[in-house]
């Protein structure tokens, strides 16, 4: 008989205060951001069975790169003691947040937004080390429904472009995948839901900082169900909300408490502890009615596996770093002289043009010259049939339904946005049809395939092992 699962809540508030530096959007002409719409959070979900444990981490953030997320990661072994390779930290990718991954592009209030990521590495570790005193005993189960807020946003537009839209015949995957945890009287401990959908619902017209969708969707998991929810953001490089773009903060509530409502829905549907219909006797009435007992069924407890691999995805070619950081100074600069004289369409164009050259300098600095890109792939198995897949960046849809597709796994939920890293992982036949994910990415045209085909290896042998 296997030990008993295990698992422990911890959270704490990230808020950024007023005046913070927000950003998502290189169409967005202010730079401070003017107080929070709903508190930003970091949940944590400590898991053990006794030999293995994992602490899964979930903030409100747009992300962060390599830099901030090892602090994050070192700061969470610091204090708890747990390996770097038993973390799993992703971010539910809102664009109304604080600006944590493009610094370069502000010239107000940099000191506020390098305040507020100073603060967040211990913040975001104190989660994780309540949740791991706050361990008990839990029984899980897992479902899936169905949620309609998303759309395929590759667009083609009339004149033959594929820009960012609404491409309502395009792949998309409405999945919402749930797995409860209880404790052993049955009552909640934690909800995770996993949803595949960009935080764009607030566009760059919004001063307000927001959670987008996740932050009214985890609230409504939490006062229909119980307990505590996170939310895992799922493949969605190409996939927004079905209205988006906007300053309407009435949208993002309404699309967060449709995914919530649904998410609830299949949560409370599930039973942690399974039951045996018995049938007892015939009770005469005015009609003769069958009399059961429902005798409870202990589940074996689920054995908890934590595989880690770095994968080397291929890499596309760069021009020389140098040549693109000068072009990226340049515009840069442009775009602060406007910031100061020019018209708002002026600095709209100016600042899009300067977070384009950015990335570019970025990837190049980073990867120039390699022919793979080391990449992670991470693992978190619940018994034989839940798997958290999850890699950095942004995996298209059909990658994800892929996987899981080929999994053992029955409740396999493929996440992106996971422990550092930014760049989009577009297919081979999203490269063949151009567009803005195949120009923001650092890959070529194989590594989707590449990312597929491993991960779907890892996860047969994972089931392999379990079934041993």
């Amino acid at each position: 008989m296997a030990a008993q699962l295990l698992a422990g809540i911890g959270r704490c508030d990230v808020t950024p205060a007023p005046g913070t530096p927000q950003g998502g959007w290189g169409a967005q002409t202010h730079q401070r951001g003017i107080g929070a719409d709903m508190p930003f959070l970091a949940t944590a979900l400590f898991l053990s069975d006794g030999r293995e444990q994992v602490a899964i981490l979930d903030v409100d953030a747009i992300g962060f790169d390599r830099e901030w997320t090892d602090r994050i990661l070192n700061a969470t072994t610091e204090l708890t003691g747990l390996p770097r390779e038993r973390i799993r930290f992703s971010s539910t990718h809102t664009h109304s947040g604080p600006n944590t991954f493009r610094l370069a592009t502000i010239s107000e209030g940099l000191d506020m937004v390098l305040s507020y990521l100073e603060g967040l590495p211990k913040r975001i570790a104190s989660a994780a080390w309540q949740a791991q005193r706050n361990l008990r005993p839990v029984r899980v189960a897992a479902g899936a429904g169905q949620c309609d807020i998303n759309v395929n946003r590759r667009f083609i537009a009339p004149d033959g472009s594929i820009v960012v839209g609404r491409n309502w015949s395009g792949p998309v995957d409405r999945t919402v995948q749930v797995i409860r945890f209880d404790d052993l009287e049955e009552s909640p401990v934690a909800t995770i839901f996993h949803y595949a959908c960009h935080g764009t619902t607030m566009g760059w017209q919004t001063e307000f900082f927001t959670p987008d969708f996740p932050g009214p969707a985890r609230a409504v998991v939490e006062r229909e169900v119980g307990g505590v929810s996170l939310f895992l953001q799922g493949a969605a490089a190409n996939l927004s909300p079905r209205r988006g773009f906007t300053g309407d903060r009435r949208v993002y509530r309404r699309l967060g408490t449709i995914l919530g409502l649904e998410a609830a829905k299949v949560a409370c549907s599930l039973e942690t502890l399974p039951r045996r219909e018995d049938f007892i006797e015939i009770q005469p009435s005015g009609a003769p009615i069958a009399i059961y007992e429902d005798v409870p069924m202990e589940p074996a407890p689920p054995r908890l596996r934590v595989v880690q691999r770095t994968l080397q995805l291929p890499a596309r070619k760069f021009r020389p770093p140098e040549e693109l950081e000068a072009e990226a100074a340049a515009l840069r600069a442009e775009m602060n002289r406007l910031r100061k004289e020019g018209a708002a369409r002026e600095v709209r164009l100016a600042t899009a043009a300067a977070t384009q050259a950015g990335w570019r300098a970025e990837y190049s600095r980073n990867y120039f010259g390699q022919a793979t890109i080391p990449w992670e792939l991470m693992i978190v198995a619940i018994g034989s049939s839940i798997a958290l897949v999850s890699v950095p960046g942004e995996p298209f849809t059909e990658t994800a339904q892929e996987i899981a597709a080929q999994s053992p796994f029955p409740h396999t939920l493929v996440s992106g946005y996971t422990n550092g890293g930014f760049g989009y992982i577009p297919t081979r036949a999203a490269f063949q049809e151009g567009g803005y994910e195949t120009q923001a990415t650092p890959f070529s045209e194989d590594a989707a395939q590449t990312l597929a085909a491993e991960a779907v290896r890892a996860l047969k042998e994972l089931a392999a092992d379990l079934n041993s």
